[in-house]
Parts: C-alpha cells; sequence; structure tokens
C-alpha cells in the first residue's frame, strides 16, 4: 500500500534537498560536473547568473518542452525544478572551494554517493519524474527513439553546448556518466518503498547512460 501523501511530500522533498547539496557539493570540488550542470556552468559563465539559478530556469524551459511531447507534470516535478536549483545555489554560496586535490576529489565522490542516495529517497515518493526525465520518455513515446539514444542525443548535445561555452568537463564527468546508473540502481531499491519504486534511468556511457533532475 502507498504511504500517505503527506509522507510522500515529506520524502520527496527531504531527497531535492539532498539532491541539490549533492550537486553543490560536486560543482564545488571543480573536477567536472555531469552534463546539465555543464550546460548551466557555460551559461552561467556567458551571463554571469549563478549556476543554481540557472538550473531553475534550465528546468522550467525543459518543461515548455514536454508541451509537444504531451508529456504532464506531477507536483515532484515543479519542486523539483524548484528546490533543486535552490539549494545548489546556496551550498555553491555557503561551502568554500578546496584548492587542494586530496580533498577535491573525495569531495566529488561525496556528492556522486549522496546524489544516488537523494535519487532513491525522492523517485520512491512517486509524485512525478523530474524535468529531464520525462523529456526522455516523451521523445520515447513520441518520437519512437529508444530511452537510451533519446537520453544520449540530448545529455551529450548539452554537454558539447555547455563545454564550448566554457563549462566545467573533467574526470569527475566521466565518473558522473559511468558511476550514477549504477549507484542509484544500488540504492533506489533499498530506499524506495517496494510499490513507489520506479525504473532507473542510466547513464550515457552504460546504456551502449539516469537522473534526476
Amino acid at each position: 500500500m502507498r504511504s500517505p501523501l503527506p509522507a510522500r511530500l515529506v520524502r520527496l522533498l527531504v531527497g531535492l534537498v539532498l539532491f541539490g547539496a549533492a550537486e553543490g557539493l560536486m560543482i564545488t570540488a571543480g573536477v567536472g560536473v555531469g552534463p546539465w550542470t555543464v550546460f548551466a556552468q557555460g551559461v552561467s559563465r556567458l551571463t554571469g547568473a549563478g549556476v543554481g539559478w540557472l538550473t531553475v530556469v534550465i528546468g522550467f524551459a525543459v518543461l515548455l518542452l514536454w508541451i509537444p511531447l504531451r508529456q504532464r507534470p506531477g507536483v515532484g516535478t515543479v519542486l523539483n525544478v524548484l528546490v533543486v536549483g535552490t539549494v545548489i545555489e546556496a551550498v555553491v554560496d555557503l561551502v568554500p572551494a578546496p584548492h587542494a586535490l586530496a580533498v577535491r576529489v573525495p569531495l566529488f565522490a561525496v556528492g556522486l554517493v549522496l546524489l544516488a542516495v537523494a535519487s532513491g529517497i525522492y523517485l520512491g515518493a512517486g509524485l512525478g519524474a523530474g524535468p529531464r526525465d520525462g523529456l526522455m520518455t516523451g521523445l520515447h513515446a513520441r518520437v519512437g527513439l529508444p530511452i537510451w539514444s533519446a537520453r544520449a542525443l540530448v545529455e551529450l548535445s548539452v554537454l558539447a553546448v555547455g563545454w564550448v561555452l566554457g563549462g566545467n568537463v573533467g574526470v569527475g564527468t566521466v565518473a558522473f556518466a559511468l558511476g550514477v546508473g549504477p549507484l542509484v540502481g544500488f540504492f533506489l531499491p533499498r530506499l524506495a518503498p517496494r510499490r513507489a519504486a520506479v525504473p532507473v534511468p542510466a547513464p550515457v556511457a552504460s546504456r551502449a547512460c539516469p537522473s534526476s533532475s
């Protein structure tokens, strides 16, 4: 039996806050980030706006693409856009960026594992897909692209644009692509209620590539 709505909302909010904190830690580590964050960093360099605030703007822009794909957002979709970007901005502002590589690499690793834990928490609430995941499933349903190729096409495109604009592509980007799918796959069944569990999206590299966002 599915948990009551108030409990699911609390679960969703806790997971999204942790997800945003994880993204913020990985940004602060400065060794590379996931494709969408690379894109937000590139736009940030171009506009001067904060990465977290741009994550919110980009999230709503992605939701506009749901309209022709006939995707329907849930309350979790909207909260995903609002909460994750806001927490990213707070963490990036409050946590000082380390200079030593011996600190930056473990900080990124902590962020990546925390992101997987957060995904298991908030996905289990079952209150709506994140904007980017909905884009992938919409392309699959309306255009006929396999999920893995839709994700690869979109994420490699935003990664390339973000890199050209000056986003931080590094070893952390590769670690994110290779590690996030297996990590989420490990934590999701352990953290999500059985009846609320959802399919785990896989990263570009492992599909022949999940998310949160």
